[in-house]
């Protein structure tokens, strides 16, 4: 039976969702895909660098927060550089950051975003030993604008009337 999907290639489906997920570069941006662009779930299998896929686990790993991408550059500054996934493997509890893909739907990462403010205590420190730092309340402005745009940064914080007080004048 020939399978209406191109499996070869790298596309999979989903473990959580059980969504097709196409691993094409061209729609992702990314080189080794191996999260789902619509619930956000990964799985594990990369042990020493992005793309080894040498990781015997293969089990599914929940998105629990957003991070930085850490750099070496001179003159970096404390909130440069690209929001990552933080990933926590279901069985053996192993922590891994993704790239945040062209493709993955905004809202679902920003949802993960505010769902992380409720992390265990020995989760954070467990990522922090790692120099992973966890994004929280006080990062929202900077999330926001790098998911939604710059125009859009504030706004969920805000009533609408207050946004938009013109059109709710007397």
């Amino acid at each position: 039976m020939k399978s209406r999907y191109n499996l070869s290639r790298g596309d999979f489906i989903c473990v959580h969702c059980r969504q097709y997920v196409s691993a094409a570069s061209l729609l992702s941006g990314v080189i080794h895909r191996n999260h789902c662009p619509y619930c956000l779930w990964s799985r594990h299998l990369d042990f020493y660098t992005p793309g080894d896929r040498l990781s015997a686990c293969k089990e599914p790993m929940k998105p629990i927060g957003l991070t930085l991408k850490r750099t070496a550059k001179k003159y970096y500054r404390q909130n440069q550089g690209e929001l990552m996934l933080v990933h926590q493997c279901t069985d053996c509890g192993s922590h891994s950051i993704n790239r945040i893909a062209a493709d993955d739907i905004s809202e679902a990462v920003y949802e993960i975003y505010q769902s992380s403010f409720h992390l265990e205590a020995q989760i954070r420190t467990r990522l922090k030993k790692c120099s992973v730092h966890v994004l929280d309340v006080a990062d929202r402005g900077l999330v926001e604008s790098r998911l939604f745009g710059g125009s859009r940064g504030n706004v969920f914080s805000e009533p609408i009337e207050d946004v938009f007080p013109d059109l709710f004048a007397s």
